[in-house]
């Protein structure tokens, strides 16, 4: 598989690369926490559904040529959560994608790696129109779409819920 986007990327507080083994663990953070997930997967995960989710983000940068980077935060080396491209089958679009653990809310961490992740889909990926796909009451990711520039598309219908797709600038 030829890889289409950079494998690593780094912002002044981040650096993001593609997931290992290792990263479960701290990716465990963000999935067992079910304020996090509460409209992502719809509930905290056990510790072998995250290592799943992990294999299959792992996965996805094989099918699609890109997929969610591990965001690991320079100055203590923690995983925060997966941000970066999700395009799985049942999702209208490729999107930019962004999950952290709750401690991590707050400090401009999902901005800052959306917006590399914004930059380089731009750069790599001009053919594609990348979205964000949120649930309708995931009020701080709605803000964090519309700060990135994205502006509402349309509603739809999903999983048994309202979610709105969002649509990021090409320039």
């Amino acid at each position: 598989m030829k890889y289409r986007v950079p494998l690593e990327l780094e912002t002044e507080r981040l650096f993001l690369r593609q997931f290992q083994e290792e990263d479960w663990l701290g990716l465990h953070k963000y999935y067992s926490d079910a304020e996090a997930t509460r409209y992502t997967v719809g509930k905290a995960f056990t510790e072998g559904e995250t290592w799943r989710i992990m294999c299959s983000m792992i996965g996805h940068w094989q099918v699609r040529g890109y997929g969610p980077y591990a965001v690991l935060e320079k100055s203590t080396g923690q995983i925060l959560g997966p941000v970066g491209f999700w395009y799985p089958n049942d999702w209208p679009a490729p999107e930019v994608k962004w999950a952290l653990a709750s401690e991590y809310w707050g400090q401009g961490f999902a901005s800052e790696a959306a917006r590399k992740v914004q930059s380089i889909g731009r750069a790599y990926l001009p053919e594609i129109s990348l979205i964000s796909f949120i649930h309708s009451d995931n009020q701080p990711s709605l803000k964090l779409a519309e700060r990135l520039g994205a502006v509402l598309e349309k509603e739809v219908l999903f999983r048994g819920g309202i979610w709105k797709i969002y649509r990021h600038p090409k320039e």
